[in-house]
């Protein structure tokens, strides 16, 4: 398999917004999770397809493989493909053109720039010229999605993003350590004090009225204080099923990236 690719390393709700903007601009891509992706908003998140073999996130479709080989017949069919390797093992023998690390880790992690032409990392922890050639500023506001070429993007404030008057209250944390069991489904309307997912015999109930846009899988392991939800107080549905504002933002600064990195652009479309 020789043709160049973009490796997303992580298929959350940020990552689904850099996945649609390369794909719809024709640029190939392959989705890297971990078997049991704790992903908060599903129903916008290709890495949802680990769980149900495949997953649909506005008009593009993406789909569980099994071997990196796979990969070819899926960018055929005008689809994503998704494969579990947390430790991205597969890198080393299919290559890609450029890695973009959309864990959202918030911290600092170790990247060999060796692993592909280009690595792109987005949020906090990254560091140009140390862990990764460009970042993307993640934090919303002035900067949100602009290219970094030195430096790094800025800290992780801990602060959910303002809707309303909600901050802090709009996310659900595991109480205790245990099996997640969910009593709502994404998308549902919800009335405050309503119990929407048990942690073990804890409840988590809904903070105000509004509409639950994240919830993770029916059946994972958590640890307490885990982020397991998000409550909207805005009474619309379709922030659940769209890629948000955030998410496309930082879709056009790896664009940009990628196609500002020397030798790549030519090569991206190439068949």
């Amino acid at each position: 398999m020789n043709l160049p690719y973009v490796l997303l390393w992580g298929g959350g709700d940020l990552a689904s917004g850099v996945i649609l903007r390369l794909h719809k601009a024709g640029i190939r891509t392959l989705v890297v999770e971990k078997d049991q992706p704790l992903v908060v908003r599903r129903t916008v998140a290709f890495a949802n397809a680990v769980f149900e073999g495949q997953m649909q996130v506005e008009d593009v479709t993406a789909v569980l493989i099994t071997h990196p080989e796979e990969m070819e017949g899926v960018w055929h069919t005008g689809q994503v493909p998704v494969i579990v390797d947390p430790e991205l093992n597969l890198a080393a023998h299919y290559q890609p053109a450029a890695l973009v690390d959309a864990r959202m880790r918030k911290k600092h992690v170790q990247i060999d720039l060796n692993t592909a032409e280009m690595v792109i990392g987005l949020g906090p922890g990254f560091v140009v010229g140390e862990n990764c050639h460009a970042a993307v500023e993640t934090n919303r506001g002035h900067f949100l999605g602009r290219v970094l070429w030195e430096g790094g993007p800025e800290s992780d404030t801990g602060i959910p993003g303002k809707v309303q008057d909600y901050t802090r209250e709009r996310v659900l944390h595991a109480p205790a350590a245990g099996q997640i069991h969910t009593l709502k489904a994404i998308g549902d309307g919800v009335i405050k004090g309503e119990p929407l997912l048990e942690v073990g015999e804890q409840q988590v109930l809904a903070p105000f009225d509004g509409v639950l846009r994240g919830l993770v899988h029916d059946g994972l392991q958590v640890r307490a204080g885990m982020k397991v939800g998000d409550v909207d107080p805005r009474p619309e549905t379709f922030r659940c099923w769209t890629v948000s504002e955030k998410s496309l933002a930082i879709g056009g600064g790896v664009l940009e990236a990628l196609l500002s990195w020397p030798g790549l652009r030519s090569r991206l479309w190439e068949r």
